[in-house]
């Protein structure tokens, strides 16, 4: 398997498909590159290098005891780029993934980056503050760590059903899909998934938002479950003037697989342009 070992000699799995202009995927919580499969079998297949790599603590990467921030997470992505020689690259990350580009530029600049997708991102805060009332209760993330410390199988089990939307009127998820998003969020270690929660939900990415100089699609589902639109995305769209924003009627958190088609489209066109 490809790994790279990164400065605190954590190794890191990631995916290297096809040639062409790079795109990089960054996973959402508690999953990991596979996650992507979809995506970057269709730009593959379109004549373009996809690259994702599954997170410290996700996966097929190793699973360290702390560094489970998105400080770290966006040194180790800018790690990965800077091994790769990526120039050029296009940015797509989901959930968290979108808050680790959004980091990484915030530190590194876009001197490598030529496009951004921010998909059911938690960009520009997920959680509840004075300063930004629109957030999600402090208290919905304590439930989630309280779940997954007291049995997570079972808490990942009904993860992955309002993942899909899986209980709503007219879900059409397959038994097999939500099987395969369990298998995918159980590669995760408890730890990370743990500590991940504090940092999807206490980041704060306003300053790291003012660094971005280049084209941005926004896309989330209008009925997220986890990542609410008004919380994030609509949100964002008003520190992004200039990027451009996809609302999907009635798509759940799982956009990626509920959506596919769709969604391939919308960033094979926004990628070529």
């Amino acid at each position: 398997m490809p790994m790279l070992t990164v400065r605190d000699n954590t190794r890191l799995y990631y995916k290297d498909w096809g040639s062409g202009p790079p795109v990089l995927f960054s996973h959402g919580w508690p999953l990991n590159s596979d996650m992507w499969e979809n995506q970057m079998m269709h730009l593959a297949s379109e004549g373009y290098r996809v690259i994702a790599h599954d997170r410290r603590g996700f996966g097929r990467s190793d699973q360290p005891w702390h560094g489970y921030d998105h400080d770290t997470f966006s040194e180790d992505l800018s790690e990965i780029i800077n091994a790769l020689d990526l120039r050029d690259v296009t940015l797509v990350g989901y959930a968290m993934g979108g808050g680790e580009i959004t980091r990484y530029i915030g530190r590194h600049g876009t001197d490598r980056i030529s496009r951004i997708v921010l998909i059911g991102a938690t960009t520009p805060k997920l959680a509840w503050s004075e300063d930004y009332p629109n957030g999600v209760p402090e208290a919905v993330f304590e439930g989630v760590r309280a779940g997954l410390k007291s049995d997570r199988a079972e808490f990942i089990r009904g993860f992955s059903r309002l993942f899909f939307g899986a209980d709503r009127d007219g879900a059409t998820v397959s038994e097999g899909s939500m099987m395969q998003l369990h298998q995918i969020a159980m590669q995760s270690s408890l730890k990370a998934a743990h500590d991940s929660i504090t940092a999807c939900a206490m980041t704060d990415y306003r300053g790291d938002i003012e660094k971005f100089d280049i084209p941005v699609l926004i896309i989330h589902g209008e009925d997220d479950a986890f990542v609410p639109y008004g919380a994030t995305a609509q949100q964002a769209i008003q520190l992004m003037p200039n990027a451009e924003l996809k609302v999907y009627e009635g798509a759940p958190h799982g956009l990626l697989f509920t959506h596919k088609d769709r969604l391939n489209n919308d960033l094979l066109s926004f990628i070529r342009q």
